[in-house]
């Protein structure tokens, strides 16, 4: 289904203010939801693929914990978990599906903390050609 909202989740605080905002934007608009985790790293060589594997795995849990929050809200629903990078697996799967918006948390760092450490909203919201809704974690 093109026009989906593909939500970034990593489980944190911010990203969870995220899966509730996704939620209720999918269900007003009457679209699914794509949950998006990217598992891969930067680590070269041989125990790279170990790392991969249980970063792997523990993004499948995460994920399956915000499908099932979804799931609950009478919101379609989806995961893919992606080998990349999150920034660049998130933006994989807007190409994909023809997502038309993407939600990520913020983890409450500065705009100048974000570009200089390369935060994945800040990425994001400057490589999309789709909009990006950055929401900030709750109290």
């Amino acid at each position: 289904m093109a026009g989906e909202i593909v939500l970034g989740f990593d489980g944190s605080i911010g990203s969870r203010a995220a899966l509730e905002e996704a939620a209720a934007l999918a269900k007003a608009l009457g679209v699914g939801v794509i949950v998006a985790f990217g598992y891969a790293t930067s680590a070269i060589g041989g125990e790279n693929r170990d790392e991969e594997l249980s970063i792997r795995g523990m993004g499948q849990k995460i994920a399956s914990e915000a499908e099932d929050y979804i799931r609950s809200t009478g919101v379609e629903v989806r995961v893919e978990l992606v080998h990349d990078r999150p920034a660049a697996g998130i933006l994989d799967v807007v190409r994909e599906h023809d997502a038309r918006l993407i939600v990520v948390g913020s983890r409450g760092e500065s705009p100048l903390a974000g570009a200089i450490l390369g935060s994945v909203p800040y990425r994001l919201v400057h490589q999309s050609h789709v909009p990006v809704l950055v929401v900030p974690p709750r109290d």
